[in-house]
């Protein structure tokens, strides 16, 4: 893994050269692979390079006046074709993957779960406070979930609780509770009073 690598030369260094180039042993020394340099306002010098991260580099920068010259960073000396040579040394710092990889996991707070609230459904005509706590034992808790449900289930749910519920009707209970759910009341109440007058 690489990791860029800001350079800079400052100004007293750089002097009156027009120009200069970044060699090391990232390009093996040879001054045609040099890296340019920029020169900024401030008279300095300045280059970017992507080096491979954990390493570490020896470098010195070539003037277009001839002179190769150092930075003020930490240097060290190495022997160059018998000559004692002063050169630069930069450690380019390891990848944080690992560190990255340690981080907590930050644990997502539960979404609180909506609350459903009942419905009265005694206010369905045929349906009292007994069906009722057997329609919610089975999540049929609000007027929607009473028309979402089928006939059939119901009449199950009825059957299922004995002979008292077996003989109720729950064939008008889903479109009452359609119109319930959608508060029309007074088309609820005129049907009721239809309902009574079939009894």
């Amino acid at each position: 893994m690489t990791k860029k690598v800001s350079f800079k030369l400052p100004a007293e260094f750089v002097a009156d050269a027009a120009s200069g180039i970044l060699v090391g042993e990232f390009n093996d020394w040879n001054p045609e692979e040099g890296v340019y340099l920029q020169k900024q306002e401030d008279g300095s010098m300045v280059a970017e390079l992507a080096l491979t991260a954990g390493k570490t580099y020896e470098y010195r920068y070539l003037l277009s006046d001839g002179r190769w010259v150092n930075d003020n960073n930490a240097t060290k000396f190495s022997d160059v074709y018998g000559n004692a040579v002063e050169n630069c040394i930069v450690a380019v710092p390891e990848t944080l993957k690992r560190a990255a990889e340690a981080k907590p996991k930050v644990v997502k707070e539960p979404k609180e779960q909506s609350i459903v609230v009942s419905d009265d459904l005694t206010k369905i005509e045929g349906l009292n406070k007994k069906v009722e706590s057997l329609l919610i034992k089975e999540n049929i808790k609000t007027y929607k979930d009473l028309a979402k449900a089928t006939i059939k289930k119901l009449q199950l749910i009825l059957d299922g609780a004995g002979s008292k519920f077996s003989i109720i009707n729950p064939a008008t209970w889903p479109k009452q509770a359609k119109l319930a759910a959608a508060a029309k009341w007074e088309e609820l109440n005129k049907w009721h009073e239809e309902l009574k007058q079939l009894k």
